[in-house]
């Protein structure tokens, strides 16, 4: 085909097309369109400043072309125009005008980000856990020295803030945990500290921090604080957990002692009870025989008056009986004995007063010991009989 066949698109001519044609009449329609017409002093043919159109056009479309971008889901994209905030775009395709007009920022807003306080994770295989001393060591209220490592866990909550008032932010984030962690641990005890208070620390140092950071206006959000070790430092390790086996025997001796207690107490108050009890028994009884006694003596003395000789007669009696039932003695009369012998049983004598307080004052005999008293009786009175007979 002819460079000025102009029928090189018809139906009859079945070959390529020229390629120089077609850019020159491409950009005899950009000048139309442009209201210029060809150059005089050159011919068509030549076509060297015809093609320079189409290279600045491909040029501003690839320029154009740069302005796209596409915004991840939980990202959001910030455009800057001059250096000027201008828009904050959501998630998806996006445009913007492109450099050196406008400028356009990524920022990846729910990715969690981690920050060690106090140490360091292995980096790379074989590479050990490090301590950083100079952030782990912490004054507490009572004046000891503990080593505390804590991680912090963020992401950011504003991207306009988390860009614009942020130069460095993982330093920024360090500080402020420094800051809020010294500030708790300081106002605090030891003991609290290292055991029980881990948590409640945990939780007002996140607090503190958010605070601390919100005031700053950084666009960062503390999602959580984890505390991943307490203790006292290495050189006086041994020294505390002697004081802490110290005052483990101590609770162990108070429970012992509170358990020996709740095991005395009960019995020593029953044992109480029990005397205060047989206390008010005995009162109750002295009182009533007491009221007894002087009923009686009422009684008596109301008899007594009536007829004295007889009354005193029956207490003298009555006193005499009752004591001596109680004495293993025997009293002769030697007034009208003269200087008979008389024969006196003190085996059955003694064995009688053994029986008698045994069986009773209300004890009775029987039928056939009545009998063998009798017959004793008789062989006693025979038997005196014949010893007066035989006596000159």
């Amino acid at each position: 085909m002819a460079s000025n066949d102009p029928g090189w698109g018809s139906r009859n001519n079945d070959g390529p097309p020229d390629l120089d044609e077609m850019l020159r009449q491409f950009s005899r329609k950009l000048n139309g369109l442009f209201g210029k017409g060809p150059s005089r002093n050159q011919p068509d043919g030549s076509g060297s400043s015809i093609a320079i159109l189409p290279i600045i056009v491909l040029i501003a479309l690839i320029w154009l072309a740069t302005g796209f971008y596409i915004v991840d889901q939980g990202s959001r994209g910030v455009v800057l125009r001059f250096g000027k905030h201008v828009e904050t775009t959501l998630p998806g395709p996006r445009w913007h005008i492109p450099f050196p007009i406008e400028s356009r920022n990524i920022v990846v807003m729910e990715q969690v980000r981690t920050l060690e306080v106090g140490y360091r994770s292995a980096g790379e295989e074989g590479t050990s856990r490090g301590r950083e001393l100079r952030e782990s060591l912490m004054l507490t209220d009572d004046e000891n020295i503990i080593d505390l490592q804590f991680a912090v866990q963020y992401n950011i909550k504003s991207p306009e803030d988390f860009l614009f008032y942020n130069r460095d932010v993982e330093a920024a984030v360090r500080g402020t945990a420094e800051t809020a962690i010294r500030e708790i641990v300081g106002k605090n005890k030891m003991d609290f500290v290292l055991y029980e208070g881990r948590t409640e620390i945990a939780a007002l140092a996140k607090k503190l921090m958010q605070d601390i950071l919100d005031r700053y206006k950084s666009g960062i959000n503390i999602t959580n604080v984890n505390m991943q070790n307490a203790q006292p430092p290495e050189q006086v390790q041994a020294a505390f957990d002697d004081a802490v086996k110290a005052g483990q025997d101590l609770e162990r001796q108070k429970n012992e002692g509170q358990a020996y207690a709740n095991d005395i107490i009960p019995k020593a108050r029953g044992a109480a009870a029990r005397l205060l009890e047989e206390a008010a028994g005995y009162k109750v009884r002295v009182i009533n025989e007491a009221q007894g006694d002087a009923s009686r003596f009422n009684q008596v003395l109301s008899q007594y008056e009536k007829a004295p000789e007889v009354t005193r007669r029956r207490l003298f009696l009555d006193a005499q009986e009752q004591i001596l039932s109680k004495v293993s003695k025997v009293v002769v009369d030697q007034k009208g004995g003269g200087g008979n012998l008389l024969y006196l049983p003190l085996d059955k004598l003694m064995a009688t007063a053994e029986a008698t307080p045994a069986q009773g004052a209300s004890t009775t005999n029987t039928p056939a010991q009545s009998a063998e008293d009798s017959n004793a009786q008789r062989s006693r009175e025979s038997f005196r009989s014949r010893e007066r007979e035989s006596r000159p």
